[in-house]
C-alpha cells in the first residue's frame, strides 16, 4: 500500500503555547489560522493518553504552504525532551528566506538562541545558498535557509514553476 496525498501539518509539543504563537508569528511570520482546546474523545484516543488534554493552535507558514500544529499538553503534563539535532528523531522546520543576512539581522534584535550565525553551503546540491540554525523558546530546532538563485528551492521561494 502506498500513501498518497500531501502532508497537511508538522505538530510540535510546546510548553506554552501563548509564548509559542507569538515566537511562530512576530518572528518567523507564520499566520494564526485557527486555536481551540480539546479534551478526551478521539483526540485523546489517537495520542494514546486517555483523558488527554490540550491548548493547540493551528498557524500557516508566510507563504501559506504548510501548517504548523502547536500542542500546550494540559493533561497529561508535558514532559521536557532534551532535542539536538544529532539525536534521532530530532526534526526540525526550514524557512526559506531571500536575505538571509537582513533576517538575521533582524532576529538577533529578539534575544534569539542561535546554533549558528549565516553560514555560506559551498558543496553539494545546496551550494551558493546559506543557512543558520536557531532554536524556538521550547529549544526546537528552526532553519532558516537562503537558497541560490536559480535552484528549485530558489523558484518555490519566490513562486516560479
Amino acid at each position: 500500500m502506498t500513501i498518497r496525498g500531501a502532508i497537511q501539518h508538522t505538530g510540535l509539543t510546546v510548553s506554552n503555547l501563548e509564548r509559542s504563537i507569538d515566537f511562530y508569528t512576530e518572528i518567523l511570520g507564520c499566520k494564526v489560522i485557527m486555536r481551540q482546546e480539546k479534551t478526551g474523545g478521539y483526540f485523546a484516543e489517537i495520542v494514546g493518553y486517555p483523558d488527554a488534554s490540550v491548548k493547540m493552535a493551528h498557524l500557516s507558514d508566510p507563504a501559506g504552504h504548510h501548517v504548523i500544529e502547536l500542542f500546550e499538553y494540559i493533561t497529561p503534563p508535558a514532559l521536557a525532551a532534551d532535542l539536538e539535532p544529532r539525536k534521532i528523531g530530532n526534526a526540525h522546520l526550514c524557512f526559506m528566506v531571500e536575505d538571509l543576512d537582513a533576517v538575521y539581522r533582524q532576529m538577533k534584535n529578539h534575544n534569539i538562541n542561535f546554533i549558528s550565525s549565516p553560514v555560506a553551503v559551498d558543496t553539494g546540491a545546496n551550494a551558493g545558498g546559506a543557512g543558520l540554525y536557531l532554536r524556538d523558546p521550547d529549544g526546537i530546532t528552526m532553519e532558516i535557509f537562503q537558497p541560490a538563485i536559480g535552484t528549485a528551492a530558489y523558484k518555490l521561494l519566490r513562486g516560479e514553476k
